[in-house]
């Protein structure tokens, strides 16, 4: 997951700068009928973990649901998950959220590991989960009992995406960082700066045994090479959302692939306007809108002021990406001065709802 919780942070006051006099001037003319309304949406890529008072009002605002994907870590304690507190809240809130089961390779050395696996994403599929997600650990984080760390291309997980592909269940999957957890920390521009000065366990820069950012990504191209008939999400532009080229080879080679925005518009926003745009028009079928954002403390933990304080954040923060996309003024995202896309409403229509509908078959 990354930085789930990057709306509550000083470092995402996403301030919405707008010089109203330079405009992207490649952007198509927009129906002015065109306004954050009207235009049905989902955010694809959510934690938010507890109930908020204001959540239901503020959906209803942005005509906005979501899916809560859930977060699987081990620790010396063992797994930790936040799918009982998504289950809870869904069932609270059905017309507001739709549920992401997930699993890790903790124990896949046991001989029943594949199978002890299949039957909890089964229990968890019947209760409502429309998808598995799959993470950096994969990679990154988890090793065998031989000390390798475990890609997500190892053939001991193959009997569980036959399952997924039995079962018509996406993955989305989160597989490696950004380019940036391999390189220095020399650009406090850079948007991923933060969080790996906070984050130094994921900053593999400094962390020699962990595979290079192109073996990680050979691995994950490999696995969706050999699952065709699985229908794949990556999460976070597929960890290449510095190089939109990369993502469209991958899209290109992959039929079967789709990406999603979520905590990587800052990537987007460094990147020249017209290729962005460009990119969003030729995969318009298969962008998806997610945020990453949510939230991790218990409503009735915090003070009036903190939960002003959030409420205003997460809606000013879904404003600047709505801003983005469909707007054509200059803007700030999270640090970078860039232009508005300008996207048509029919794109907007579908970024931010269709092809998530359709990828999770909602219609």
């Amino acid at each position: 997951m990354k930085n789930t919780l990057y709306f509550l942070v000083a470092i995402i006051a996403l301030s919405a700068c707008k010089p109203k006099s330079e405009k992207n001037p490649t952007a198509e003319p927009q129906d002015i009928s065109v306004d954050m309304q009207t235009v049905r949406k989902i955010d694809v890529h959510a934690h938010f973990k507890y109930p908020r008072t204001y959540l239901p009002t503020l959906f209803k605002k942005w005509n906005m649901q979501s899916v809560l994907v859930d977060v699987s870590k081990a620790d010396s304690t063992g797994i930790s998950r936040s799918w009982d507190a998504y289950v809870t809240h869904t069932a609270a809130n059905p017309d507001l959220f739709f549920l992401c089961s997930s699993f890790i390779g903790v124990g896949i050395d046991e001989p029943d590991f594949a199978q002890q696996t299949i039957d909890r994403l089964s229990e968890e599929i019947n209760a409502g989960a429309r998808m598995v997600k799959v993470w950096k650990n994969f990679g990154m984080v988890t090793k065998d009992k031989n000390g390798t760390f475990i890609q997500i291309d190892d053939p001991r997980l193959q009997p569980i995406w036959d399952y997924l592909k039995d079962k018509d269940i996406p993955v989305i999957a989160h597989i490696a960082e950004p380019e940036q957890a391999w390189r220095p920390l020399d650009d406090p521009n850079n948007p991923h700066f933060g969080y790996y000065t906070n984050n130094p366990q994921y900053h593999a820069y400094k962390i020699p045994e962990i595979p290079s950012y192109e073996t990680i990504i050979a691995a994950r191209d490999r696995w969706i090479e050999n699952n065709p008939e699985l229908n794949i999400l990556c999460a976070h532009l597929g960890s290449m959302s510095n190089h939109v080229e990369r993502v469209a080879e991958r899209l290109d080679k992959f039929p079967n692939m789709h990406v999603e925005t979520a905590a990587r518009f800052g990537d987007l926003a460094r990147q020249d306007t017209k290729k962005v745009r460009a990119f969003f028009d030729q995969y318009q079928d298969r962008i998806m809108f997610g945020s990453d954002y949510g939230n991790s403390r218990l409503q009735e933990t915090m003070s009036p002021a903190e939960l002003e304080e959030e409420q205003i954040n997460l809606d000013t923060n879904y404003e600047t990406l709505w801003n983005y996309l469909s707007g054509t003024d200059s803007l700030v995202v999270r640090g970078q001065k860039t232009l508005g896309l300008g996207l048509s409403a029919e794109l907007l229509s579908k970024v931010y709802y269709k092809n998530t509908a359709n990828f999770l078959k909602l219609e």
